[in-house]
């Protein structure tokens, strides 16, 4: 018998009252087919398969409920399973009220799940409307909450709450929450550029902060001394070489006499999305001279003799460019209201995309 034909006839089995040990053997198979892309892809072709198991990660057995959890956090990787899930609304809002809960062992597991669903603009659409909804007792704010509270939940880690929240920041609403200048959000959020628990965690944060550096409209508060938010975004890019009395004037207080023992962030993908959201700061001449009054050339000098990748050295060079170069005339001091040549777009662009 066909696969297909065999995952069809085990689809009546998925049910909260089938006995325990069939429906224990058909999970585990179907499970199976979750793990390689070829399996995914059959199960895609029937939506009924994701809603069986959806309706078992609410199964009186433990076992079967996690084992449905492993199911769909497999299955949510492909687009077409996140399409099916966006009509889910009870399931999202159910998966958000786990994250939310502090004694919750399957935390973890709904974390993942959100963070597949939210990285497509739907799926970032449906959770923010969860957020703001009346049926989901968990909102943004809740969900900023447990993220920065490291020690939230025993049972899980919620490390890839960090990827929910960037994926959030791909929307304006989801920027401008983080930017709310009475909540003090992204205040809360920067410290974790330096966590040193989770590459996860800090990857999120920082692709986050990333998405929060296009609204143009922010960088002045953003580099004020009300948020500081260079020194966050420098400190993982120095490392522990000693200064001259020259290049530290000026220099931010976190930045200066650092331990022999200092290292920078080892995550290749990370030092270039910090680079890049200082790159974004530099759009206007306002801020491009706060980003030069405090240094910033002088720790992306010796990052260059350290850096070896050779995108993260080129993202380098974009924003030393930037640091270095002639200020334009007052018409073209904003940088992404000009239209340039071709051949010096890379350079005032850097990366424009959202991550």
């Amino acid at each position: 018998m066909a696969d297909s034909q065999v995952l069809q006839e085990l689809l009546q089995f998925l049910t909260p009252s089938t006995r325990q040990d069939v429906k224990g053997k058909a999970l585990e198979y179907v499970l199976s087919f979750t793990s390689s892309t070829t399996g995914r892809q059959c199960l895609c072709d029937d939506p009924a398969y994701t809603q069986a198991l959806i309706g078992l990660t609410e199964d009186t057995d433990p076992v079967v409920c996690r084992d449905a959890f492993k199911g769909l956090i497999n299955l949510s990787s492909e687009e077409r399973i996140v399409k099916t899930l966006c009509n889910e609304k009870e399931f999202i809002s159910s998966l958000l009220e786990m994250v939310a809960d502090a004694s919750c062992v399957l935390a973890d597991a709904a974390s993942m799940i959100l963070s597949n669903v939210t990285r497509t603009e739907d799926g970032c659409q449906k959770v923010m409307d969860n957020l703001k909804g009346s049926d989901c007792s968990t909102d943004f704010v809740k969900l900023v909450e447990v993220f920065c509270n490291v020690g939230y939940n025993s049972k899980a880690n919620l490390h890839h709450l960090g990827d929910v929240l960037s994926n959030l920041t791909q929307l304006v609403e989801g920027r401008k929450f983080i930017l709310d200048r009475e909540h003090c959000v992204i205040q809360r959020l920067l410290p974790f550029t330096q966590f040193l628990g989770s590459e996860v965690r800090r990857r999120g944060v920082i692709a986050a902060l990333k998405n929060c550096c296009f609204e143009i409209d922010a960088h002045e508060w953003l580099l004020s001394d009300t948020v500081d938010i260079l020194p966050h975004l420098l400190l993982p890019l120095a490392g522990p070489e000693e200064l001259s009395e020259e290049d530290m004037d000026g220099l931010p207080d976190d930045l200066q006499y650092l331990d022999d023992d200092k290292m920078r962030e080892q995550d290749a993908e990370i030092r270039k999305m910090l680079l890049e959201a200082i790159h974004k700061l530099c759009a206007t001449k306002v801020c491009r001279q706060i980003v030069k009054d405090k240094k910033t050339y002088v720790i992306l000098r010796e990052f260059h003799k350290w850096e070896q990748n050779e995108s993260v050295i080129s993202a380098c060079e974009n924003v030393v460019s930037l640091l270095i170069m002639d200020e334009p005339g007052p018409e073209l001091e904003n940088l992404n209201e000009i239209e340039l040549p071709d051949d010096m777009k890379k350079t005032v662009e850097g990366d424009t995309q959202e991550k």
